[in-house]
């Protein structure tokens, strides 16, 4: 880099002690040189400097009571990261893992996915170090309510809608919209992924892992192949993994394995669905208990080692950074086709590097993955027409916005002398929207 360089160089002296950050501002700066040697005029306004810190920053204390009657405190967060084309959007996740870092590696990447599915949403994440596994539900509501009591203050239906993440699923939406409306005294959109009687949106749950089969088939297609007969290895057992194993078994593919953040399982026969619903989303229970319904099926404990077996599809649908250059390279020499991120970040920078010096076929998150958030948006719209479209036009509608997606990523890459590079393309696509805006809207933002 020439001209960003200095940008970058700010960024990691400014936030030396969160590497996520610093990854996903290099991976995003690394591809949109080219952008700013074309346009001068965004160099000069400070378009690159402004869109690399978040707009702002809230931190605070969150008190609840547990069972025991015992005073639990937590930290709370919301990144406000950009609102160049529409209101803060992007989850709240509850994980003890979670701080400032995290979310504004998330935050940051939520500007460009949230452009690209083409709605007018900014970028923001939220979230807490609180951890829901293991607690009750009583304990899960008090957490939810105090954390509600301050994130009230902040977010709004025009303002910042915040959505679920890793811990905060139907449950805590319900516990923290309850709190909302509560406080404000008002019933409005502020929340997606609402339950059906309270304003949510029909194919919300299946809508990130429908949206990258939607979108990795637009690019199978395009280069002459297709799900149909290929062998897919998909990491996670969340809502992300486990739709989209149904599409990709309804496109013909044979999923074969799963994971979560104790170990995979590998079924030769092909995952039965049925089986790992039943365990994760009625049970709660360890994918491991699949293997006690599923004699041919193994269970290996931890996680990198489902990347050895052999597939044609790779989707990482569990978190962030978990391909790194080593388990890539073990793809690409075992005959990966195609790579798709479902998960934020799952790749390393020097994974993604192999993929693509390898002639891999690979969907980046920020493309591939887009489609909760697009489906998140759609809730927003039928909430502020106080409608509710079915599940097969919500359906439609999530699978043009990500076939567009693909289409203007490629555009994007082409445009710019990187043809074939959806790194690069769909950065650049979701930037210069975001760009423009803020150049139109003055040194404010």
């Amino acid at each position: 880099m020439k001209i960003l360089q200095s940008v970058l160089d700010s960024v990691m002296k400014r936030n030396p002690n969160e590497p996520e950050f610093i990854q996903a501002v290099t991976e995003v700066l690394e591809t949109i040189e080219p952008v700013a040697e074309k346009h001068p005029e965004w160099v000069e306004a400070g378009i690159f400097e402004r869109i690399v810190e978040p707009e702002r920053q809230i931190i605070f204390r969150v008190p609840w009571v547990d069972d025991a009657g015992k005073v639990q405190v937590n930290r709370g967060f919301r990144i406000q990261f950009n609102s160049a084309i529409g209101p803060y959007k992007g989850g709240i996740r509850l994980h003890p893992s979670v701080y400032s870092g995290i979310l504004k590696f998330l935050g940051f990447e939520q500007i460009f996915k949230n452009a690209l599915t083409g709605l007018p949403i900014g970028g923001g994440k939220g979230g807490s170090d609180f951890d829901p596994k293991g607690k009750s539900d009583a304990e899960v509501m008090r957490f939810c309510q105090s954390f509600m009591t301050e994130l009230s203050k902040h977010i709004g239906a025009d303002t910042d809608v915040p959505a679920g993440d890793i811990g905060t699923g139907a449950r805590e939406i319900g516990y923290m919209y309850g709190q909302y409306k509560r406080l404000r005294n008002e019933f409005t959109g502020v929340l997606t992924g609402k339950g059906l009687d309270w304003g949510g949106s029909l194919a919300r749950k299946e809508a990130t892992g429908y949206g990258l089969l939607y979108f990795m088939d637009a690019y199978l297609k395009d280069k002459g192949m297709s799900f149909e007969g290929k062998t897919v290895v998909i990491s996670g057992s969340g809502n992300v993994a486990i739709y989209a194993t149904e599409k990709a078994q309804s496109f013909g593919a044979k999923v074969v394995a799963l994971s979560d953040s104790n170990g995979y399982i590998y079924d030769p026969d092909g995952i039965d669905l049925a089986v790992v619903k039943e365990i994760k989303e009625v049970r709660r229970g360890r994918i491991k208990e699949y293997c006690d319904v599923k004699p041919n099926a193994t269970y290996t404990e931890g996680c990198r080692g489902i990347w050895t077996i052999k597939c044609d599809v790779a989707l990482p649908c569990a978190t962030q950074n978990e391909i790194d250059e080593e388990s890539a390279k073990i793809l690409v020499a075992n005959g990966v086709q195609a790579v798709g991120e479902g998960a934020n970040m799952p790749s390393t920078i020097a994974a993604i590097n192999t993929f693509l010096s390898n002639g891999i076929l690979f969907g980046p998150a920020k493309a591939a993955n887009a489609g909760g958030v697009a489906t998140s948006a759609l809730e927003m719209s039928q909430n502020s027409m106080r409608y509710s479209w079915t599940f097969e036009e919500v359906d439609a509608k999530l699978k043009d916005i990500m076939e567009n997606i693909y289409k203007n990523a490629c555009k994007a890459a082409a445009d710019y002398g990187m043809d074939g590079n959806l790194v690069a393309g769909a950065n650049i696509a979701g930037f210069e929207k975001v760009a423009r805006a803020m150049y139109a809207q003055g040194i404010a933002y």
